[in-house]
């Protein structure tokens, strides 16, 4: 097999999460040899900053390099479909961001084309990567809970509390139809079908829009910046801010989850906890280190994350030994090395370890059931192909 530091890699994307796929790359000794921003002027200078190479000029320049084999996309939604479709056919391996695009039917359009293509088709649903997320799905699957009953949590952000702040994820044609449950309200339903091993059957969801307008700064925003523009314009809001979803799983167990992007002091609080028949796990991303089992005839535990302590998925995916905490930016670096296992080998495994396209679609899948929940006011089927 390949070393990853054989591999070369370009970058869709020049913000926030650009810049921590091409940090982690640079753990793994990925060679990045370049990065695509939303005009040539803003690639080279956000290049130069971070010391990569090249700025590309369009995506036909990155894709004319004959060192790149895979392609990460982390551009605004909108962009997702057409420039994964382009990388394909180029005859790149991918790794997009979620969500994989804007409708369900691009969705299956990219698996369709993944699939026809026989390149590695990831998606960035790196929260499964916190070594003891893949504990707790090791712990389910060797029968440790028991029956899996109840699915509970949230996801929980501030960073759109103010009428002043603004991001394109607010604007519906770049960031499609659902906001907080697409952005990360999808993070949250993969995490607990990965963890459970059960697809979400059916949705009973509110929506609700408490912002209703506005200000919209006159130049660009940074996701996550607390910087406010003087010039600002009025905009009406269509997405919504919150959202609370009642669940129905495979094998009978429900859920409920609430989510969020406007919750005072809660920067990135992603919460759940399963209930089975025999014990429970629960766990909160900013305490990531600790996973409660719960007990009911001998006292509940808190197992400090330790690869001597875990399974070998959650040893695999854990960089550091026990008391060294590993957080946010370590899950990339372990899903990207899970990921280039397989490009080392020029082909996906049979059971790729790390989330697909497919993954990516069927939460388009649940997105549409939550959404036509809300509008109807009633339970709503995840409408899935035979």
């Amino acid at each position: 097999m390949r070393n990853p530091s054989q591999v070369g890699a370009a970058v869709i994307g020049s913000g926030f999460i650009g810049t921590v796929h091409i940090e982690a790359l640079r753990r793994l000794g990925v060679q990045v040899h370049g990065l695509l921003g939303s005009s040539p002027e803003r690639a080279a200078a956000r290049a130069e900053q971070l010391g990569v190479p090249r700025g590309y000029a369009s995506l036909s320049e990155l894709l004319a390099d004959d060192r790149v084999e895979i392609v990460h996309v982390t551009s605004p939604n909108h962009l997702h479909h057409d420039q994964v479709r382009d990388v394909l056919a180029a005859g790149r391996h991918v790794i997009c961001e979620k969500p994989l695009a804007m409708t369900s039917e691009e969705s299956a359009d990219l698996v369709r084309l993944a699939s026809d293509s026989g390149r590695i088709a990831a998606l960035n649903f790196n929260i499964r990567f916190y070594p003891l997320n893949q504990h707790a799905r090791e712990l389910v699957a060797a029968g440790s809970l028991g029956d899996v009953r109840l699915v509970t949590g949230r996801y929980f952000q501030d960073w759109l509390l103010h009428e002043t702040d603004w991001n394109w994820r607010l604007e519906p044609d770049r960031g499609g139809a659902l906001r907080a449950v697409g952005d990360i309200g999808s993070h949250w339903l993969d995490l607990m079908t990965f963890i459970t091993g059960r697809r979400v059957t059916s949705v009973m969801a509110d929506l609700a829009t408490f912002i209703s307008t506005r200000r919209q700064p006159s130049g660009p925003v940074e996701t996550f910046s607390t910087e406010r523009a003087g010039e600002t314009v009025e905009r009406a809001i269509e997405t919504e801010d919150t959202a609370t979803i009642l669940l129905r799983f495979e094998g009978g167990a429900r859920g409920s989850v609430a989510i969020s992007q406007l919750s005072p002091g809660r920067k990135n609080s992603l919460q759940y906890e399963v209930d089975g028949s025999e014990a429970a796990t629960a766990w909160d991303s900013e305490q990531p280190d600790q996973l409660w089992i719960g007990h009911r005839d001998r006292p509940n535990e808190i197992l400090i994350r330790n690869p001597a302590l875990m399974g070998p998925a959650a040893a695999a995916a854990a960089a550091l030994p026990a008391g060294h905490v590993e957080g946010f930016a370590d899950t990339f670096r372990s899903l990207f090395r899970a990921i280039y296992a397989d490009v080392a080998e020029g082909a996906p495994a049979a059971d790729p370890a790390y989330p697909t396209f497919a993954d990516g679609h069927d939460e388009m899948l649940v997105g549409d059931a939550v959404a036509r929940s809300a509008r109807e006011g009633r339970w709503v089927d995840v409408e899935r192909s035979a």
